[in-house]
């Protein structure tokens, strides 16, 4: 073998080779809520699940999650409201997602939301709602069986 061929072998071996990049999740708070320890919670639990998560913190308006998210060049966006504004806040970002043109992004989140939203919510496009009581493990299992990485 000429030492070309073997600098071509090993480069065509390495790119095979290559891991995948990690998911990237954008956590988010909207609106003007300020219970964000379950969003923090659920943050830990997707990195330690070995996720790359990029937290917002606190009163994060549709367009700065969207923008964040576009940005960051993340998977999908988990957003956390108890506020009782989901009905505006995620129809918002589902729409601006529309408009910058990066529907891809897929949208799941949690809170307080009424069993009648969340049929809505899904027929804007949001991907999944967890509720009080669901565990983790649950969320962790769910973004590993739905949300692709980039390559």
């Amino acid at each position: 073998m000429t030492p070309s061929n073997t600098k071509a072998n090993t480069k065509a071996h390495s790119k095979t080779a290559e891991p995948a990049r990690k998911v990237r999740i954008l956590v988010a708070k909207p609106g003007l809520d300020g219970h964000d320890r379950g969003a923090k919670i659920i943050a830990r639990a997707l990195r330690d699940a070995g996720f790359e998560v990029i937290y917002t913190g606190l009163h994060q308006t549709p367009e700065m999650i969207v923008n964040a998210a576009v940005q960051e060049d993340v998977d999908a966006i988990g957003l956390s409201i108890m506020s009782g504004a989901h009905m505006t806040l995620f129809p918002a970002v589902m729409d601006l997602l529309k408009e910058k043109k990066a529907e891809e992004i897929r949208v799941f989140g949690g809170g307080i939301i009424p069993e009648d939203d969340i049929g809505e919510l899904k027929k804007l496009g949001v991907a999944e709602l967890f509720t009080p009581g669901a565990t983790m493990s649950s969320i962790v299992d769910w973004v590993r069986a739905n949300i692709e990485g980039k390559n």
